[in-house]
């Protein structure tokens, strides 16, 4: 994978991002940091694919959907919800009006 492959998915799916010793990216979905990745800076460095497929929570096909238009940044949070990553709004104040006990 190459930088510019990477550069294509952070701004597909609006990642944060952050420059130190290397270019961090974090996913953040209503005001939540979801999935964080990392890479080496310069133009010319290969990325190691499959860390970042895993960092991103992807399988191998999801993660090509990524790099091709396939896979929107609405798709990917709904990969996220499926897989229990992100838990619906919703559903997750059902869940604490449920555990809170009452007098």
């Amino acid at each position: 994978m190459k930088v510019r492959d990477f550069t294509i998915i952070e701004r597909k799916l609006h990642m944060q991002t952050s420059d130190s010793k290397h270019h961090h990216a974090w996913f953040v979905h209503d005001g939540v940091t979801y999935a964080r990745t990392k890479r080496s800076h310069g133009d010319s460095k290969f990325i190691p694919e499959h860390l970042i497929r895993k960092q991103l929570h992807v399988n191998q096909e999801q993660f090509a959907g990524l790099q091709s238009c396939a896979v929107t940044e609405e798709a990917y949070i709904q990969i996220l919800i499926d897989k229990g990553i992100i838990i619906p709004k919703q559903q997750n104040d059902e869940t604490q009006a449920q555990a809170k006990p009452t007098a």
